[in-house]
């Protein structure tokens, strides 16, 4: 699956649009990741838990964006986007990554 996040594909012709592609992912820091976020919130620095909880969940929304868009019939999709939000659910941190483009069929 080509996904690139331009309007186009430089040699290569947008065949059928299939529609919006997406995929989402909530997830909330395990108790460790949070063990040692709270520590690193006194100490400051990296925190390195969280930063892989975060590429997790961006690699995971990803996927999940493949997989939608090849059950649409997709073999390709443009103008791929990343959005990220936090939200606070009963004082437990929770982090949204929604990712989206258009599926396309291209030749």
């Amino acid at each position: 699956m080509l996904v690139v996040t331009t309007n186009e594909i430089p040699s290569k012709k947008i065949i059928e649009v299939k529609g919006v592609a997406h995929g989402i992912i909530v997830r909330t820091p395990t108790w460790t990741q949070g063990f040692f976020g709270g520590l690193k919130k006194i100490i400051g620095g990296n925190n390195q838990a969280y930063a892989n909880m975060a590429n997790q969940s961006r690699e995971d929304a990803y996927q999940n964006m493949i997989e939608h868009a090849q059950s649409l019939g997709a073999n390709a999709i443009v103008a791929f986007r990343y959005d990220t939000s936090s939200m606070d659910g009963n004082g437990e941190a929770i982090s949204e990554v929604f990712c989206y483009g258009t599926a396309v069929v291209i030749e």
